[in-house]
């Protein structure tokens, strides 16, 4: 049974990030940079870390959606089925509502409910951070990742963007 739940869901989620990308991220410009690209960035960076990502887990950039495998990153949520509707509720926990997020959360928590502590950790662990979901992080590539971790997870540093 949870082999059936995980290809639907799997599905359910490739399916959907593409008609998110196009419906709800129609006025979004992809950054246009690949993935070899973000290894060129200074090491520590959020760019080369974002292209170790990529390289350690065989994916691609996929347009108009870099900004969440950034959110991978700099929270450290894992990138199987149920660490995705876990950033979902992540995300929640930060402040971010949106139709898709909550049709994850909705989908991913019937399908998967012996995951609801772990969901209910990450929605604490949003609310913990300072506020990062609306961040443009192609604007601050070039930022050193454990900077950012550091100011995000602490409620002591402000996160300034203007360096």
């Amino acid at each position: 049974m949870k082999g059936i739940r995980l290809k639907l869901m799997l599905h359910l989620y490739n399916w959907s990030s593409k008609v998110y990308a196009d419906i709800f991220k129609w006025n979004k410009k992809a950054w246009g940079i690949s993935k070899e690209e973000f290894l060129t960035y200074p090491v520590g960076s959020i760019g080369h870390s974002l292209g170790l990502f990529y390289a350690s887990k065989g994916f691609d950039v996929m347009p108009k959606l870099e900004n969440h495998d950034v959110f991978h990153i700099i929270t450290g949520t894992g990138t199987e089925i149920q660490d995705e509707i876990a950033m979902q509720y992540l995300l929640l926990g930060n402040g971010k509502v949106s139709l898709y997020l909550m049709g994850m959360i909705a989908i991913g928590g019937i399908l998967f409910p012996e995951h609801f502590k772990y969901y209910k950790k990450t929605f604490q662990k949003g609310r913990s951070l300072q506020k990062f979901h609306h961040i443009e992080f192609k604007e601050i590539l070039h930022y050193q990742l454990t900077e950012l971790q550091i100011a995000l997870y602490s409620k002591n540093i402000q996160v300034d963007l203007n360096k």
